[in-house]
């Protein structure tokens, strides 16, 4: 019996929510990690991310598909993205004075 088409999103929403669960996921995944990096202990956090960037890559993966609007997933990857990053730099930054 085939599904409802209701139910059943465009070739381009799967194609924007299968790229923003896998690329938009890695990016917010590797943000997470620099960010922390640059404001803790680097050498602890690298090793911890070996064991929870796939742990958080899996579930930020899932989470795009639970979205009505594939692009607006990939906007908020790309936000949560950019915050990362522009906390990495003023980490690095406070390091660089000290």
């Amino acid at each position: 019996m085939p599904a409802n088409p209701k139910y059943l999103s465009s070739p381009l929403q799967r194609f924007a929510k299968i790229s923003a669960g896998f690329l938009g996921g890695y990016l917010v995944t590797m943000s997470i990690h620099l960010a922390l990096a640059s404001w803790f202990d680097t050498a602890n956090i690298v090793i911890t991310s070996a064991y929870s960037g796939f742990i958080l890559w899996a579930v930020l993966f899932v989470l795009a598909f639970l979205g009505k609007n594939g692009w607006k997933v990939w906007l908020l990857y790309l936000a949560i993205t950019l915050l990362f990053g522009l906390i990495c730099y003023f980490g690095i930054q406070n390091q660089s004075i000290v």
